[in-house]
């Protein structure tokens, strides 16, 4: 499936079929972070029910700490 995830298209393996999986894929399912599916933001507890479809457009915004 391809898609595109923070302006860039990427091609995804079949197993990734929702936010959740798409942040399992790049490790980001322990973090805290915004995702925006074709511009409309998705809340944590929709993670595992937002499925992904062939062309979406895709936002990630992960926070990062320092000093």
């Amino acid at each position: 499936m391809s898609m595109i995830v923070n302006g860039k298209k990427i091609d995804l393996p079949e197993i990734v079929q929702t936010v959740q999986g798409l942040l399992a894929h790049y490790n980001l399912e322990n973090r805290i972070v915004v995702v925006e599916v074709n511009q409309e933001i998705v809340t944590k507890e929709n993670y595992e029910t937002t499925s992904l479809s062939h062309g979406d457009v895709v936002e990630i915004v992960h926070f990062v700490g320092g000093g």
